[in-house]
């Protein structure tokens, strides 16, 4: 685990008060209130300034962290526990508590008959992932790298078709290791999708656009249309203009009713490049006698 450094989390130096102390708790967790902040990662910056006042508000867990902050350790520093005879290791009372964690637990936790703290299930653990549509619509395995640069891991992960963003994906025992034999805590994994350069999802609707020739806008046509499950033939109608909106039942996102895919046409104007091709174009302008602004 790795050491906290509690007065860094509040933003107050080592020789605060307790009333800065307490007031920079205040203030943090106001700002990080789940229930008022929309920032990301608020839940845990939350959890950790709840755990950080839980250790500097009471003047006998300060007094002990403080000699063990001494030793020389810093933020994020590996830390391995306290030694045994540590100021700490009496019962400090309830101390620990399911929103707390390890390195916590391991100062301040209650002690149980005998000095040993009953097992305790890990954390949980949270963390974002981003997949591209395609895997999201079909589902499929996705790799991912877990931890920092001193301690990583690799998890492959099952991910069931349709899921959409925001949906959570939970792995049992992939979380914070447990206490004194307790559980291992779960890893839950909140799914975002990465931009796409063709399909771009809109609730349950699928949206691409399609590109057409002026002939096929004009005459009409039948055109083969990308979809997430397929290509698929779409009938173009006569006299069709560009942004002119489309509907494909059933073509979008999966689930129990599924989604649409909307196609936009998008009319693209061949350049002349020859002589016979601009005397085509001034031709139509005669033709024609069309004003697109009228």
């Amino acid at each position: 685990m790795q050491f906290k450094d509690y007065y860094d989390t509040l933003g107050v130096k080592p020789d605060a008060t307790g009333a800065e102390i307490k007031s920079a708790y205040r203030r943090l967790a106001h700002k990080y209130h789940p229930d008022v902040s929309k920032e990301a990662g608020a839940e845990e910056k939350f959890k950790s300034v709840n755990e950080a006042y839980e250790a500097l508000k009471d003047p006998e867990r300060r007094k002990a962290y403080d000699q063990l902050r001494a030793g020389g350790y810093r933020g994020g520093d590996e830390f391995r526990g306290p030694p045994p005879n540590w100021r700490g290791n009496v019962d400090f009372g309830e101390g620990g508590g399911a929103d707390f964690g390890d390195f916590f637990e391991s100062l301040f936790g209650r002690q149980a008959a005998g000095g040993r703290a009953g097992p305790r299930r890990g954390r949980d653990l949270h963390s974002r992932i981003a997949l591209d549509i395609r895997t999201a619509y079909a589902g499929g395995r996705e790799r991912i790298m877990l931890g920092n640069g001193n301690s990583a891991r690799a998890l492959e992960v099952k991910i069931p078709a349709g899921i959409v963003p925001g949906q959570q994906i939970r792995l049992a025992g992939q979380g914070h290791p447990g206490m004194h034999g307790g559980p291992a805590g779960d890893l839950i994994l909140e799914i975002g999708l990465r931009d796409d350069e063709q399909f771009q999802l809109e609730g349950h609707d699928v949206r691409v656009n399609l590109p057409i020739a002026p002939w096929e806008a004009a005459l009409g046509a039948t055109v083969p249309v990308p979809t997430l499950g397929g290509t698929v033939e779409l009938r173009i109608p006569v006299g069709s203009d560009s942004g002119r909106k489309m509907r494909l039942r059933g073509r979008g996102w999966p689930g129990k009713t599924p989604g649409d895919q909307i196609v936009t046409l998008m009319v693209h104007t061949p350049r002349a490049q020859t002589e016979a091709q601009r005397k085509f174009y001034e031709d139509m302008q005669q033709a024609f006698n069309f004003d697109p602004r009228a």
